[in-house]
């Protein structure tokens, strides 16, 4: 950096959000002058962006889904062919966002890659969001509709059916992910859900071995595995559960030595530390150094939603992860903070921080 960039760089770190105009009158210079410089800074990946995003801020980088979540529940024995009176709920989704929301509370630093429509799903999406994580490199696609699951649920609450409209994430392309170089390259960690398509998530795994950035996979569900990329060799994380495992390797999960099997081959395949959940029967964790660990369930009596509450659990063993935790404690703060979420009627806690995740931790021990 030459002298002014410098300057420009040190006043942007202590005020991210400081005008071109300001920065003009500090260091001396026209506004344009200071735009010009301001766009070397970016081109060379001293800057990653709108409110000035420094390079010595690493940022967890969340790549994935984001939609609006419906429910429609129908009052009274639906009826087909005909109109049904309904109550409706609407709420922010998707496993990337949902993940990089708990991350957020926890006092991470999360960026949102992710792409939508130019529509009012979006806005809703966006200001339920913008607290807990930087939006600034979302893209939108024109003439696309933002990612939206619509369920219709009976007077029980069973599903009679639902809808998923998740086109827009096929524009999450290479390409796209590409023009985020400087981004992900200084990403602390890089956390993709299986939204994304396969090419896609086959270059995050090039991207992440060359790079020798962290890599965590969430797959969505168990008709997605199959996106999972041909060489996992540079995953460091997979979060996944019975269901997509028993999927991938076409063999069930009936006991807990099956369910160790089913760590060893994952493990076998380059990835680094691998999850599989169970439900109520608890999780199994492990990597080739500390082993594999069972962590039981915990009874959680009163459920009030089980949305959101996977997601709590990758972004709570994720967390404790980079916090320099064992496996055994990762273990259990995932487990923890599972079943704080499905006791709360919103897909993520709203009661969660750092300090609160440590006190349950502690309470639970």
């Amino acid at each position: 950096m030459t002298e002014k960039e410098q300057l420009i760089f040190d006043l942007i770190r202590n005020n991210p959000y400081i005008s071109q105009q300001e920065l003009a009158e500090a260091v001396g210079l026209s506004r344009p002058s200071v735009a010009n410089m301001i766009s070397g800074l970016t081109r060379k990946g001293h800057i990653l962006g709108r409110a000035y995003i420094l390079n010595d801020s690493q940022q967890i980088v969340c790549i994935g889904g984001a939609n609006l979540d419906r429910k429609f529940q129908v009052k009274n024995k639906a009826q087909l062919g005909t109109s049904n009176p309904i109550k409706s709920m609407k709420s922010v989704g998707g496993v990337a966002r949902n993940v990089a929301e708990n991350l957020g509370r926890l006092g991470q630093d999360v960026t949102l890659l992710t792409t939508c429509g130019a529509d009012s799903d979006w806005s809703f999406i966006e200001e339920s969001s913008k607290v807990f994580m930087n939006l600034d490199q979302v893209t939108k696609i024109p003439g696309a509709a933002t990612g939206s699951y619509t369920a219709v649920i009976d007077t029980n609450g069973e599903m009679i059916i639902a809808l998923a409209d998740m086109e827009v994430y096929e524009a999450l392309s290479p390409e796209l992910l590409s023009q985020q170089e400087a981004l992900l390259n200084r990403a602390k960690c890089i956390i993709a859900d299986l939204n994304c398509p396969k090419e896609t998530l086959q270059f995050l795994c090039y991207y992440a071995k060359k790079h020798d950035r962290p890599l965590v996979l969430i797959p969505v569900s168990s008709p997605k595995m199959e996106r999972l990329p041909d060489d996992l060799s540079g995953v460091t994380w997979l979060i996944t559960n019975r269901d997509e495992s028993e999927t991938y390797f076409k063999a069930k999960i009936s006991n807990h030595q099956e369910w160790k099997q089913a760590i060893e081959k994952w493990l076998s395949l380059g990835i680094a530390n691998v999850v599989i959940t169970n439900g109520k029967k608890g999780s199994m964790l492990g990597n080739k150094e500390e082993g594999i660990y069972y962590v039981p369930s915990i009874e959680t009596k009163d459920v009030v939603d089980v949305t959101g509450a996977g997601d709590a659990f990758s972004a709570a063993v994720i967390y404790s992860w980079l916090e320099g935790k064992n496996l055994s404690q990762i273990g259990r703060a995932g487990t923890i903070n599972a079943s704080k979420t499905l006791q709360s009627a919103y897909t993520v806690r709203q009661d969660l921080s750092a300090a609160q995740l440590q006190q349950d931790l502690e309470e639970l021990s």
